[in-house]
């Protein structure tokens, strides 16, 4: 398959990348930046002056959109904030805009999403099924990305939002600030340590996407996490044991907001999600309990 990418240079997206090539298909990855070619990926300008890259693609079949400021990235100031909803609302926008300009539309749109939609709970479960939306900045942020994703279905366009969990790399993402602490020896509890961790490995989060582009039933929401949740207390266990160091020093939830502001919920708050609609379609995580990722990564 031709498949296009917003945001394939980040943390997801060259995993998401990396995996497509090896399996054959032809990538072409959206850019703001010049960069050289190689066997079966091609940077295309966009979000430029002047940029006009539905003139160059040709005729994808499969669009995905990663494109936004990280939110891991920075302290959660309301001017961060605005970049974080702002650029993922630009990019959506052109990417619709780009694909109505097409006259054979490509089959598939594949939007990055987050579980973070869900209200954080230390006692629902939740799945794709459920209803319930987050009303802080996190879940308005991901339910007006997914609603402008959605307007893709009146051209005909399947339209997955691949809602990802705690995604786990070794030197990206949120799992190396996470392990500081343990290589300092000062590892411990973080907040009530009750809060959910719905967590995946970023080689699952390829693999899914794959599956997602292989698998022509699958649409709308699609969780994108590891099928065994964990309390945040287990989970800070198991990277101690993992790396031999102590779980042991406390950090209250007083320490956590002081230091990160808003973007401590981040880790102070969570959900339980469960990715039912992977399960049901038969997809095998390589990575299905948190103690096979971390021996992986760590």
């Amino acid at each position: 398959m031709k498949v296009v990418i917003a945001g394939g240079s980040g943390f997801i997206g060259q995993h998401i990348t990396d995996l497509l090539v090896e399996n054959g298909h032809e990538i072409i990855i959206l850019s703001r930046n010049e960069k050289p070619d190689s066997e079966n990926l091609k940077y295309v300008l966009w979000l430029q002056e002047g940029a006009v890259p539905e003139k160059v693609i040709g005729e994808p079949d499969v669009f995905i959109n990663l494109a936004g400021v990280s939110i891991n990235d920075g302290r959660w100031s309301e001017a961060h904030q605005k970049r974080i909803y702002d650029s993922r609302m630009e990019a959506a926008d052109e990417l619709i805009r780009m694909i109505g300009k097409m006259n054979i539309k490509p089959s598939l749109f594949i939007n990055a999403s987050a579980i973070g939609i869900y209200p954080a709970s230390e006692t629902a479960m939740y799945t794709e099924e459920s209803t319930e939306v987050a009303t802080d900045f996190l879940g308005r942020t991901v339910n007006d990305w997914e609603k402008k994703a959605a307007t893709l279905n009146d051209l005909g366009i399947r339209t997955v939002y691949t809602r990802f969990g705690l995604v786990l790399g070794k030197d990206e993402g949120a799992l190396p600030l996470m392990v500081l602490p343990y290589k300092m020896y000062v590892g411990g509890r973080v907040g009530s340590g009750r809060q959910w961790v719905s967590w995946v490995h970023v080689r699952d989060v390829a693999r899914a996407v794959l599956h997602v582009m292989q698998n022509g039933q699958l649409e709308g929401a699609v969780n994108v996490t590891a099928p065994f949740p964990l309390r945040m207390d287990e989970f800070g266990k198991m990277i101690g044991a993992t790396m031999r160091r102590p779980h042991w020093l406390p950090v209250p939830s007083a320490v956590m907001k002081l230091a990160l502001g808003k973007k401590s919920s981040l880790v102070l708050e969570g959900q339980y999600v469960k990715p039912e609609k992977l399960l049901a379609d038969g997809f095998e995580f390589d990575f299905p309990i948190p103690s096979l990722a971390l021996e992986n990564l760590l």
